[in-house]
C-alpha cells in the first residue's frame, strides 16, 4: 500500500483518536487538581481516598498525554510523507502493525 493509501486509511482514525484523547484529558481536569486540606469537611480517610483517586487520574492522564504525543507524531510523519515507515531501519511497516 503506498503512503498516500496508508495516509488516507489511517489520518481520520488518528484524528478522531486524538480529539477525544484530548476531550478526555479536558473532562477528568479537575480529578487530577490537587487535594485540599480541609479536615472540616472530610476525614482522614476520605482525604486519603481523595488522594489515591488523584493519584490514579494523575497516572491515566500521563497515559493520555503519552498516547496524544504518540499519535501527534504519527501524523507529522504522515505530513512528512514517512508514515508506514519504520524510524530505526526504514523498513515499511505491515498494514496490520500500524492498526
Amino acid at each position: 500500500m503506498n503512503d498516500d493509501a496508508l495516509t488516507a486509511k489511517f489520518r481520520p482514525r488518528l484524528e478522531a483518536a486524538l480529539a477525544a484523547l484530548i476531550a478526555e484529558q479536558d473532562a477528568t481536569a479537575q480529578e487530577r487538581a490537587p487535594v485540599a486540606l480541609d479536615q472540616q469537611s472530610v476525614g482522614r480517610l476520605s482525604r486519603m481516598d481523595a488522594m489515591q483517586q488523584q493519584q490514579m487520574a494523575l497516572a491515566a492522564g500521563r497515559q493520555r498525554e503519552a498516547q496524544i504525543a504518540r499519535i501527534r507524531n504519527a501524523l507529522a510523519r504522515m505530513d512528512d510523507g514517512e508514515f508506514g515507515v519504520c524510524l530505526e531501519c526504514g523498513n515499511d511497516i505491515a498494514e496490520k502493525r500500524l492498526r
